[in-house]
């Protein structure tokens, strides 16, 4: 007998687990209005835009946004302030972007301060959603190595007081997901 949980997964299952998401960087408020209502209609759980085009009426849907993105080479007192300020403005979820320069680096002690610099500034129950860009982690590492670093930063960022990890950004030259990366972080 296979001891594995069965997992039922429906379409409205897999929608309430994701974020429509609008970070173009010549989004316009009324392309942001569009998202919200595609969100709506697609029954979704969040929309997640750049803070500047905070605050969004989203009655129903969770107000995500991002801090330090895309590059996340911004300071982190940079970053937890834009965090800050989105919460204030509306926002309960901030996706931050960690300095991928230093984890590659092995500075998981930097990657880590990053992290509880955010959680000083935005308290539970915002939740924190760290993206780690992973393909540029395997890339500077190789695979073996690659493996390794993403599972020491999520060990990290947990302990930071972040509730998730993310692969990527989708802006990353070296790419976004893969089954590789997420077993990984698994």
């Amino acid at each position: 007998m296979d001891a594995t949980p069965q997992t039922h997964l429906t379409r409205d299952r897999v929608a309430a687990m994701i974020d429509h998401t609008l970070l173009s960087p010549d989004a316009s408020r009324e392309d942001v209005q569009a998202c919200v209502d595609e969100a709506r209609d697609l029954a979704v759980k969040a929309v997640c835009v750049s803070p500047a085009m905070l605050p969004v009426r989203a009655e129903g849907l969770t107000v995500a946004t991002v801090a330090g993105f895309p590059s996340g080479k911004h300071h982190s007192l940079v970053k937890a302030m834009e965090g800050r300020l989105a919460v204030d403005q509306g926002a309960v979820e901030v996706d931050m972007v960690i300095d991928v320069g230093a984890a590659i680096a092995g500075e998981v002690d930097e990657v880590m301060a990053d992290v509880l610099t955010m959680r000083d500034a935005v308290p539970p129950p915002t939740v924190i959603k760290v993206i780690l860009e992973t393909a540029a982690i395997h890339r500077a590492l190789g695979e073996e190595a690659g493996d390794r670093r993403i599972e020491e930063l999520c060990h990290a960022v947990a302990r930071a007081g972040a509730d998730l990890v993310k692969t990527s950004t989708g802006f990353h030259p070296a790419g976004g997901a893969s089954v590789r990366a997420v077993a990984a972080m698994h």
